[in-house]
């Protein structure tokens, strides 16, 4: 019963996301550490147990960032991450505050990509995927560079041993916010 509770919050989140999409979403400066750890707890819940995660989250790093917005880059990356393992593998996540910023890396143990997807694989429309519309990995680069002031890269790809994502930012302190 619970976890259907958790089920619904969700729902309401994705449809509040598609509201949030176009318009100036509000952010707020809170524990990205303590919401990174929960959206996580949550998407392990839902992933194929062949799946391991592994969370590694610095304490009290706090960011301004609207949690509707921020969940999809982190469900976004998650589910990429275990398609690219096709059900079975590692996922790293790790956060920690580096001069000023929050540095969260999404690292798989996937199929990895090639230099010419990884020039495109933020590009609306593409996809690798037979199935989809290629939209999501440009939506989270919107979301993070546009609505959060922050950035997106691909850190590390190689073909057959995995990819790590990386998303950075900016810190704030505690009387900010």
């Amino acid at each position: 019963l619970t976890e259907l509770g958790k089920d619904l919050d969700r729902l309401r989140t994705v449809t509040d996301r598609f509201s949030k999409i176009g318009s100036d979403p509000e952010l707020t400066a809170a524990d990205l550490s303590a919401f990174v750890a929960e959206t996580m707890a949550y998407l392990q819940r839902r992933m194929p147990k062949a799946v391991s995660f592994e969370v590694a989250l610095e304490e009290g790093a706090r960011a301004s960032f609207n949690p509707a917005l921020f969940g999809w880059v982190l469900e976004n990356l998650t589910k990429n991450a275990v398609d690219a393992m096709e059900g079975a593998g590692s996922l790293r996540v790790r956060l920690a505050g580096v001069a000023g910023q929050a540095v969260l890396d999404v690292e798989d143990t996937g199929k990895g990509m090639s230099r010419r997807v990884q020039r495109q694989v933020f590009d609306p429309g593409f996809s690798t995927k037979a199935r989809g519309w290629g939209l999501g990995l440009s939506l989270v680069k919107r979301i993070v560079t546009e609505y959060h002031g922050g950035q997106i890269v691909i850190l590390r790809s190689e073909e057959g041993l995995g990819t790590t994502f990386r998303v950075t930012l900016p810190l704030v302190s505690e009387d900010m916010g």
